[in-house]
């Protein structure tokens, strides 16, 4: 039990560390100008894509710690729903705020700045939790077949 618990856990750590670490990278390499639209903190398409690549590939490396330290196939299941359901939680302030415009940007943006001011599209919100949903049962999948 105590394995499981601590498997669901690491992975989670782990998801959370890859997409902190991996998206401030993209904001240093991408620039604010290329991360967001002209003149605003609304995402670009360029921003939006690499996300969910990014996204997936920590979601994947998550179910892959947790398959590993589990050794069971339940924990990795616990985990996949743990983002469902928290990613869907969390995408209802983006869907409430949606009908508010993005603040204007003007002058640079520095990374914690561009986090806390970013205005994530609602499809984004709601795509996300799905996207890692999918990783998660992915990762422990080629973790069970040693791919």
């Amino acid at each position: 039990m105590l394995r499981a618990v601590a498997a669901v856990v690491v992975g989670y750590v782990v998801m959370f560390a890859t997409i902190f670490l991996t998206f401030s990278a993209l904001y240093l390499l991408l620039g604010q100008e290329r991360s967001f639209q002209p003149g605003s903190y609304e995402p670009s398409l360029l921003w939006n894509a690499v996300s969910f690549a990014l996204g997936i590939g920590a979601a994947v490396l998550g179910g892959v710690v947790c398959a590993s330290i589990a050794r069971a196939a339940k924990p990795p299941k616990v985990l996949a729903g743990f983002v469902l359901i928290l990613g869907l939680l969390s995408a209802v302030p983006v869907l409430m705020a949606a009908a508010t415009p993005a603040e204007e940007r003007t002058g640079d943006a520095g990374n914690l700045d561009a986090m806390m001011k970013a205005k994530q599209p609602a499809w984004v919100a709601l795509a996300n939790p799905f996207v890692g949903f999918v990783g998660v049962l992915l990762g422990a999948r080629l973790r069970r077949t040693g791919a």
